[in-house]
């Protein structure tokens, strides 16, 4: 896929990064946010996300590199980038800062980007963590990783239907 190619969203998005997963290969998320990006990678069957690991941002070219290094230790065949919509399904600055993102990623990868609603994730992983008594502080350290393994089950999820 090509840069424009890596704005592809939704199911039409998840079937043609389907159609190229090879043998081998797994799925990252990956949940922008401005201070950190969570990452979580699926297993071989495109069945469960696992949270991976939370990068600090620094600059692009930067958190680039070193999410490139890891798409290629953790075998990584395409990339799910959650996409914040608001919640009338309508674009904000940070929807536009995620394109931009996937933009600039896919010139320097031949790894496909699909877009994916992100709506509600990390909301919904705060819950779930606030229920289950999760000090603040831990919180903070594993809300991003959580939030990319939320974004990439209801993907995985909706792959299998396609």
């Amino acid at each position: 896929m090509n840069g424009v190619q890596a704005t592809l969203a939704g199911p039409d998005g998840l079937r043609a990064l389907k159609s190229r997963l090879r043998a081998g290969e797994r799925l990252m998320a990956l949940d922008l946010g401005t201070r950190t990006i969570g990452l979580a990678t699926s297993d071989l069957s495109f069945t469960v996300a696992t949270p991976l690991t939370t990068l600090r941002r620094v600059k692009f070219t930067a958190d680039a590199t070193a999410l490139l290094e890891l798409a290629t230790r953790e075998a990584i065949g395409g990339f799910v980038l959650g996409l914040p919509l608001n919640m009338d399904g309508s674009e904000g600055p940070r929807a536009q800062s995620t394109r931009a993102f996937a933009r600039n990623l896919a010139q320097l990868s031949e790894i496909p980007i699909v877009l994916w609603d992100e709506r509600l994730s990390t909301a919904a992983v705060t819950r779930t963590l606030l229920e289950a008594d999760t000090s603040r502080k831990r919180r903070a350290e594993v809300v991003d990783k959580l939030a990319a393994a939320y974004i990439l089950q209801g993907a995985l999820e909706r792959m299998a239907r396609l």
